[in-house]
């Protein structure tokens, strides 16, 4: 009987053996929110895995929550994101059914900046100067890791003023109508941004250390994505993009590109380095 059994076994281990490894399924579901960032990397990542053989259906989202409960869901496998500050506490509710692919860039900075002809440098002078502000510091759309820090500050410093909750747009128009009159004016901002570009302005200081250093973007995914999709992930560890590429793609989309026609020059001009990052060889 033992002898039987043994062959038994012995026959199976080599079934298993002469078996063919699974096939990486060749479609992937990617997430990503619509914010100048994130959206060339998204464009720059999704052009480089077709071109590997991927199918990439892209979702966009409008919200961190959102987008970090489909990725748990296994609604969408991969996305962009801040997970070390910007969208820290979405990382941490959902790693566990989460996994980090790779970094794809690295230099976010977020804080509160005024135009260079404004006379203050520090979040500390801002309340002798409230009035001037108008009492105010302009933001951007709520539940964004920047509005989540600049309210921490406002109670660090213990600021007179109102974080006044909006929209980028807004925020944009009223920091143009601000410098074309030469008024004062505090807004939230962030680097890469066509507008810090753009416009003359300076971040003020934070001695208390509220705001984040510079933080890296990666690519994450749902728990088990690099063992399903091996070939996929050595891809999207070959890309790197430059914050300064991403802040020219967005400067030329504010000159009247869309972003897939800056995207597509970006491409079009870095062909070397696209092949490399493409012809990563599959097992």
């Amino acid at each position: 009987m033992r002898k039987f059994i043994t062959a038994i076994a012995a026959t199976l281990m080599a079934a298993y053996m002469a078996a063919p490894a699974m096939a990486e399924d060749m479609t992937i579901k990617m997430g990503t929110m619509g914010w100048e960032d994130l959206t060339p990397i998204t464009g720059i990542t999704k052009k480089v895995l077709e071109d590997a053989g991927y199918k990439v259906e892209v979702t966009t989202f409008s919200e961190w929550g959102i987008a970090y409960a489909a990725l748990a869901k296994g609604d969408t496998q991969i996305m962009v994101s801040q997970t070390d500050y910007v969208a820290h506490d979405y990382w941490d509710k959902n790693k566990k059914k989460l996994e980090k692919i790779s970094p794809v860039s690295h230099g976010l900075f977020q804080a509160v900046a005024v135009p260079k002809y404004v006379t203050i440098n520090s979040m500390e002078e801002l309340n002798d100067n409230a009035d001037k502000f108008g009492g105010k510091i302009v933001g951007i759309e709520p539940g964004s890791g920047l509005m989540r820090d600049t309210a921490n500050a406002v109670k660090e410093y213990g600021l007179k003023l109102q974080l006044v909750e909006g929209s980028t747009a807004a925020m944009t128009a009223a920091l143009k109508s601000a410098t074309d009159r030469k008024e004062w004016i505090a807004v939230t901002l962030w680097e890469p941004s066509w507008m810090a570009q753009k416009f003359d302005i300076k971040w003020l200081q934070d001695p208390k250390g509220v705001f984040p250093p510079a933080q890296s973007y990666y690519w994450i995914g749902q728990k088990g994505f690099v063992a399903d999709h091996p070939h996929a992930r050595e891809v999207l560890a070959s890309v790197y993009i430059p914050l300064a590429d991403i802040t020219a793609m967005n400067g030329a989309v504010k000159d009247g590109k869309t972003m897939d026609e800056a995207v597509a020059d970006w491409i079009g001009s870095h062909g070397d380095l696209i092949k490399r990052w493409e012809n990563i060889k599959q097992d």
